[in-house]
């Protein structure tokens, strides 16, 4: 495939990178996925709270004899998740839920590293197509917060609690999968300029209504982890024998209940996935009219398999290893949506295509 675009500037020749850029930023998309799949691992082992410092260079390492487990163990203990539903555990249990959240920063610094390095390297070597670097330079911005709210949904969880924030955790899920998102949007865009159609595709009205619907999905989903909110029911279609679960406290007003009744909560999530369906249902098939059957068969795979997996979940009492593949599922739903959605808004180049040089 050809992979370069030139250009004349002035005496100089300016050799842009479409393809290279965009196989690029897929595979940091593939890392995001990787630490959305360990992050799921994280919380649903109840991981995360056991590194209670947050040190981005010298953390890169884990303890490295007995004397550094034990440090770092004794810092366990001095949090609430510790001493009041963990006090029986064992160095060696604490060795399993210092793993999982020791490698998801682990990979959260690798994405950093394999982000930010290329790009430099694609901005000295002038290889970032006109347009390009302040989207490249945005994604980094949001790799960097990151990498912030994860420190700050810990923080949550270490003192007074016993758990994280579910507000704070669902802030944490939605940027990564923004980040995601973003990645998949701009090298879809890339692999379009290197067609020769360099006018990016623009997010539709129509595209807008799908992300919000997703969107609210996505935040229900994660209030759902956050709340712990698939355990109170292993029935389906019914709760518990009910189609409105019995127990949703409503005494703080409705607003506060659906942010925070995990009754309501899983309520509200298992039957929003329906008007999900639909509105994908829609996308996929002004996709596969548009030409696109590929990107129509993405978002029918992903949706059909992703709502199995949510009912295989809940009717076995959370099993994690559905609970994990469903949070995996998620994110292919966002990369298959954000593909359609750009489909859709793909406009025709107005002028000829500049000039292609093979490498």
């Amino acid at each position: 495939m050809q992979d370069s675009l030139t250009s004349s500037v002035s005496s100089r020749q300016i050799v842009y990178r479409p393809i290279a850029i965009a196989n690029w930023l897929m595979g940091v998309a593939l890392l995001v996925f990787l630490i959305i799949v360990v992050g799921g691992i994280t919380r649903l082992t109840e991981s995360g709270l056991s590194i209670t410092e947050w040190k981005p260079v010298s953390g890169a390492l884990p303890p490295l004899n007995e004397a550094g487990w034990q440090a770092e163990f004794d810092l366990y203990k001095t949090t609430t998740e510790f001493q009041t539903v963990n006090q029986s555990m064992t160095l060696t249990q604490f060795k399993f839920i210092y793993f999982w959240e020791y490698i998801h920063r682990l990979i959260g610094r690798l994405i950093g590293v394999a982000f930010a390095l290329p790009f430099l390297w694609f901005a000295w070597k002038k290889a970032i197509p006109k347009g390009y670097h302040w989207r490249l330079a945005a994604l980094l911005a949001l790799g960097a917060l990151q990498g912030a709210i994860g420190w700050w949904m810990v923080t949550s969880g270490l003192v007074g609690r016993t758990d994280v924030s579910h507000y704070r955790l669902a802030m944490h899920l939605l940027n990564a999968l923004l980040i995601l998102g973003g990645l998949t949007w701009t090298a879809l865009d890339l692999c379009q300029y290197a067609k020769g159609n360099v006018v990016p595709a623009r997010l539709t009205s129509f595209g807008v209504f799908v992300i919000t619907v997703l969107f609210i999905q996505l935040l229900l989903g994660a209030y759902t982890a956050g709340l712990n909110a698939g355990y109170v029911s292993n029935t389906w279609p019914l709760m518990n024998g009910h189609f409105v679960p019995e127990g949703i406290d409503w005494s703080m007003g409705a607003l506060a209940a659906f942010a925070n009744d995990p009754f309501l909560v899983h309520f509200a999530h298992r039957w929003w996935a329906w008007v999900l369906v639909g509105v994908l249902v829609w996308l996929a098939r002004r996709v596969k009219a548009a030409g696109v059957r590929r990107a129509s068969i993405a978002i029918h795979s992903a949706f059909g398999i992703q709502i199995l997996l949510g009912i295989a979940t809940v009717m076995t009492g959370m099993n994690i290893t559905l609970a994990v593949l469903h949070q995996a599922v998620g994110a292919l739903v966002v990369m298959a949506t954000i593909w359609g959605i750009h489909v859709l808004g793909r406009r025709p180049q107005p002028n000829p295509p500049i000039a292609i040089e093979a490498e």
